[in-house]
């Protein structure tokens, strides 16, 4: 009896906080703030998140209790209940409140599109403030502890949609204030580039990565397209760190970006264009990849470097013509290699450069077919520029089949206009599922990151009736500053992040973030909740029922059976479950070993008399960070000899069974 009431306290004190709930008939914007980190809309319990919103009148002795047995509850504005946890509008004069200051980050501009006119609040003297104006330095948002729970206050409701758009930082106070996060996916990909990192440790790095929910990190390869001694130690011990962390390596390819020296080096074979300039656009410098010397080449150097280091993947990235500008800007315009002018005039029997000579009949404002035929001619050439590099990965992949495939192109759905601007047509483009093996990453453009995190939904629907490859269509967050009038700050941050993420994270099979840098410290420690991916939660004392779509990682301390089997997949905190619906309880026996984390869609596991057994998928190979060394290892009912890294045991790539015999208890 005693043995039962130590574990229900253990699961309850770890998994106390799933759910949210707010009181009152309208729910505002709170049910997108909270649930942007996992959290669910439930009933009130005996502990959980609970938002009072402005005028809550309720009994304070009943709310303090509550508060005191583990209860987070929100306070919004004034109201007599905010008042009697000692949050009261004094008789100063009031504020005007649009510049804002988060003690998190103060040098952030938080700027609200339309201010505010506040009254100054006395709060309690253990409060802490969170944010203030910026100015009067008048507290906006404050809180204390109490007991087991929390207090959190803030001057006025936090926007009218998404509810990102005066406090940013709402999550980040919860969790000052006791929050845990309540689930925990490790799912993400991220976009890497060394020259922002060169003086980081890979090792810490990594480790920051894997507790924020990356799976693979996709490192900028034009790097390291020539060899070099100490750059090339530098991307092996990284790539080191990333495996002993269970995060996969991915090969990030910019064409027709090569690299920096390809282009010094190779003045004859630079991509040119409209007005027959070198095609320096930006940071890419692109070359003629229609030219079979440089396409030879490149193709030479491509298989060097997959082959000379130990990546997972390739990620074959924006593989089409600049620019955002499109026709309209003849200096960006692109390709207009001699090559390219050559097959075009052998097809429509016109020189392509003659569309923007302005003095030509045949310039583009006067010939709209003409134009048209040279815009569909060179979408034609992306697609099948496309597809002669995945086969040319193909290839190369004979010699490492575990090798993944990422191909990423701009979203042309949403924004109809890129295809015309940079030759991208998806419709093109999802025909190749079909036919190579690969996931299409797509990435929104820089014309729609105004429009907040609801867009992804909706891109979502857009592909859907296009391909019956769904599972294999993935979503890329650009993480980096908006060049539109966009509130309350320039960057996506805070809860307008997590949503982006959440949301992003709900309608497609997997995130990719630009990129890993970008995204504010202060940020990191919840974007493995925002990741996840929770429909249901029920709580019975010890017993805990989850379905979730992709597999999540759940709080929890102690032994576990899930689905009534001894459960080996857990570290100490956490229970890593596979998609679908699940029945986790507490047990006394322990498994006789454990994986503690797992980088692969897990199907199935259990605790046997001899060793643990668990069934997987992965498009790439999986990691599996074990908590000792196996003695004997069996994949699909035969002896292998294990691929270890450290404690890390490489598996591969595809729908496997694995049977693991436990060696000696590790010192990690």
């Amino acid at each position: 009896m005693v043995w039962a009431c130590l574990l229900c306290a253990a699961v309850a004190s770890g998994a106390s906080r799933f759910s949210f709930h707010i009181l009152g008939d309208e729910a505002g914007s709170w049910p997108a703030v909270l649930s942007s980190i996992g959290l669910v809309n439930g009933a009130i319990g005996p502990a959980g998140v609970v938002v009072a919103q402005r005028g809550t009148d309720a009994p304070f002795e009943e709310w303090a209790g509550r508060v005191e047995r583990g209860t987070l509850l929100v306070l919004e504005g004034e109201s007599p209940l905010a008042a009697a946890f000692g949050f009261r509008a004094s008789d100063r004069p009031k504020v005007r409140t649009q510049s804002v200051e988060d003690l998190l980050t103060p040098e952030l501009r938080i700027i609200w599109e339309k201010p505010l006119d506040l009254p100054v609040f006395d709060i309690p003297l253990n409060a802490r403030v969170f944010a203030r104006e910026r100015w009067g330095k008048a507290p906006l948002m404050a809180g204390y502890r109490r007991g087991e729970g929390g207090v959190l206050w803030i001057a006025a409701p936090p926007g009218p949609n998404g509810g990102y758009e005066r406090f940013p930082y709402i999550p980040q106070a919860l969790t000052s204030l006791g929050l845990e996060a309540p689930f925990h996916s490790r799912r993400l990909w991220a976009f890497f580039d060394s020259s922002y990192r060169l003086r980081a440790d890979p090792e810490y790095l990594a480790k920051q990565w894997r507790a924020g929910g990356v799976a693979a990190l996709h490192v900028a390869a034009w790097h390291f397209w020539e060899r070099d001694a100490q750059r090339d130690e530098y991307l092996r011990r990284l790539m080191e760190a990333c495996h002993r962390n269970a995060i996969l390596v991915y090969a990030w390819v910019e064409f027709p970006h090569v690299s920096e020296q390809f282009w010094n080096d190779h003045p004859q074979w630079r991509e040119q264009t409209a007005l027959l300039q070198d095609a320096q656009l930006d940071w890419r410098k692109l070359m003629n990849l229609s030219n079979p010397e440089t396409a030879e080449a490149v193709y030479e150097g491509l298989r060097s470097l997959l082959t000379g280091f130990d990546w997972d993947g390739v990620n074959l990235a924006e593989l089409y013509f600049e620019s955002l500008e499109g026709h309209d800007n003849a200096a960006r315009f692109t390709p207009m290699n001699k090559d390219v002018r050559r097959e075009f005039q052998s097809r429509r029997n016109t020189d392509p450069l003659e569309l923007f000579d302005a003095q030509s009949p045949r310039h583009w404002s006067k010939n709209t077919q003409g134009l048209a035929n040279f815009l569909d001619y060179r979408a034609d050439l992306a697609r099948r520029q496309q597809e002669q590099w995945i086969g040319h990965i193909e290839e190369i992949r004979r010699a490492k089949p575990y090798l993944d495939l990422t191909l990423t192109h701009i979203d042309d759905r949403f924004d109809t206009s890129m295809r015309e601007k940079l030759g991208a047509d998806t419709s093109r483009v999802l025909p190749l599922l079909q036919r190579h093996d690969f996931t299409l990453l797509i990435e929104d453009p820089a014309t729609i990151w105004n429009l907040g995190p609801r867009r992804y939904p909706q891109i979502a629907a857009r592909y859907a009736p296009l391909t019956p490859a769904r599972e294999k269509l993935a979503i890329d967050i650009n993480i980096v500053e908006r060049y539109q009038d966009v509130y309350p700050t320039k960057q996506q941050t805070g809860t307008e992040l997590f949503q982006l993420v959440h949301m992003a994270a709900g309608a497609f099979a997997r995130v990719a973030v630009y990129f890993e840098n970008s995204i504010p410290r202060g940020d990191w420690g919840l974007l493995a909740s925002a990741a996840s991916s929770v429909e249901r939660v029920q709580q019975s004392g010890s017993t805990l029922v989850i379905d979730s779509r992709r597999g999540v990682g759940v709080p929890w301390k102690g032994p576990a059976t899930v689905d009534g089997k001894a459960w080996p997949i857990a570290s100490d905190t956490v229970t890593w479950l596979p998609a679908g619906s699940h029945v986790i309880e507490s047990t006394l026996q322990s498994p006789s070993m454990r994986v503690l984390d797992f980088n692969g869609d897990l199907k199935s596991a259990k605790s046997t008399v001899a060793g643990i057994e668990f069934s997987y998928q992965n498009n790439a190979r999986a990691l599996a960070l074990l908590d000792r060394v196996p003695a004997h290892v069996e994949i699909d009912g035969e002896e292998v000899k294990p691929d270890m890294r450290g404690n890390v045991l490489v598996l591969p790539r595809g729908q496997h069974f694995v049977t693991l015999i436990p060696g000696k208890q590790s010192e990690r």
